[in-house]
């Protein structure tokens, strides 16, 4: 017995409408463009780099791989802007709140720090925007627990900044895997190196002081063309910011050469009797 074959409609096929092409905004993603999303996400708090991100800013349902020379110092700059305003953007109250929307509010949500090279110091967390109230930090025993804990903290939808020195491809690919049903930030911090290595990851960004108090950043991977050169981004710390005069915050020039000098001639030999070698008996 052959099976039944297909039906086949005689029907035309329905035209696309202009509504449709609405709807496909933001699903359809071209290679060759950055485009919009549909998926949320956080404006850095640079002009510049948001001009260069899918979405304009950083993704919320995605982690984000920042590759630095040295942990502990680049990325809090980079990253204060956009955490500072995640926090506060969760605390700002209802245009008008009724009583059961004060009894279903949802606590806020925190930021975890996961394995820091140094330390946590809060006043200056707090100066850059983060409360104590805001932060966990998170203390791995051992080095094969610390994705372990930044998978449990991606799934528990809250914001993670996670250092990884020695995560394997296979484990940054869980934890992307994982953000796909997060709506918070998550950001992976990694040594400069792993640039050379695979990434599940949709976002990979190259950070490097420039001169100043400039950040040399550069998109490594992303959603859409390449990116080509590096974007110098002005990222003063909140409590040095009010101390510089508006000369201080702008990159030092570069030093102008100095004029190549003639070599002076060399003396010439005197041949005189106080030149004369000694002659021995």
């Amino acid at each position: 017995m052959q099976p039944a074959p297909f039906p086949v409609s005689d029907a035309p096929p329905r035209p696309v409408s202009p509504l449709d092409d609405v709807r496909l905004q933001g699903r359809l993603w071209r290679g060759s463009s950055l485009g919009a999303t549909v998926d949320p996400t956080l404006p850095s708090g640079f002009t510049a780099l948001d001009a260069e991100l899918p979405g304009g800013g950083w993704p919320l349902r995605a982690v984000t791989e920042l590759l630095t020379p040295q942990f502990g110092v680049l990325e809090w700059r980079l990253l204060a802007p956009a955490l500072r305003d995640w926090w506060a953007g969760q605390a700002l109250p209802a245009a008008t709140p009724s009583r059961r929307t004060r009894m279903a509010a949802s606590p806020l949500r925190p930021l975890l720090l996961i394995n820091p090279p140094h330390t946590p110091h809060l006043p200056g967390l707090q100066t850059l925007g983060l409360p104590p109230s805001a932060l966990i930090w998170v203390s791995p025993a051992t080095p094969a627990q610390t994705p372990w804990a930044a998978e449990q903290a991606i799934k528990s939808r809250v914001a993670v900044l996670a250092w990884l020195p020695e995560a394997r491809p296979e484990q940054i690919r869980r934890l992307q895997v994982c953000a796909l049903g997060s709506d918070a930030p998550a950001f992976l911090v990694r040594p400069e190196r792993a640039g050379q290595q695979s990434s599940a990851a949709p976002l990979r960004l190259v950070v490097q002081p420039g001169e100043g108090w400039t950040l040399n950043v550069r998109l490594l991977k992303r959603r859409g063309p390449a990116h080509e050169g590096w974007l110098a981004l002005p990222a003063v710390p909140g409590a040095v910011e009010p101390l510089l005069t508006a000369a201080k915050r702008l990159p030092l020039p570069s030093p102008i050469p100095a004029p190549a000098l003639e070599p002076a001639p060399l003396p010439t030999e005197r041949h005189d009797a106080l030149a004369r070698p000694v002659l021995h008996a």
